[in-house]
C-alpha cells in the first residue's frame, strides 16, 4: 500500500462505495434514456432525416460562398 489507506478493509470499503455510486449513476442514466424515448415515441410521427437535411443544404447553399 502506498499509505493511502490505514488497511486493506479501508481499500474495500472505498471500492465497494465506488462501485455502489458507479450502479446508480448507471441506473439514473438508463431511467432518463427510456424516459427520453418515450418523449420521443410521443412526440408524433418521426421525419425523414434525408428529406430534413436535403432542405437544409437547399436553404443554405449560398450562405457559406465568399
Amino acid at each position: 500500500m502506498s499509505g493511502e489507506y490505514a488497511s486493506t478493509s479501508e481499500v474495500i470499503r472505498d471500492a465497494l462505495r465506488d462501485w455502489t455510486l458507479k450502479r446508480k449513476v448507471a441506473t439514473i442514466e438508463l431511467e432518463e434514456m427510456r424516459r427520453l424515448v418515450r418523449e420521443g415515441i410521443e412526440s408524433g410521427p418521426g421525419v425523414d432525416a434525408d428529406r430534413v437535411f436535403a432542405r437544409l443544404r437547399a436553404k443554405y447553399a449560398g450562405a457559406t460562398e465568399e
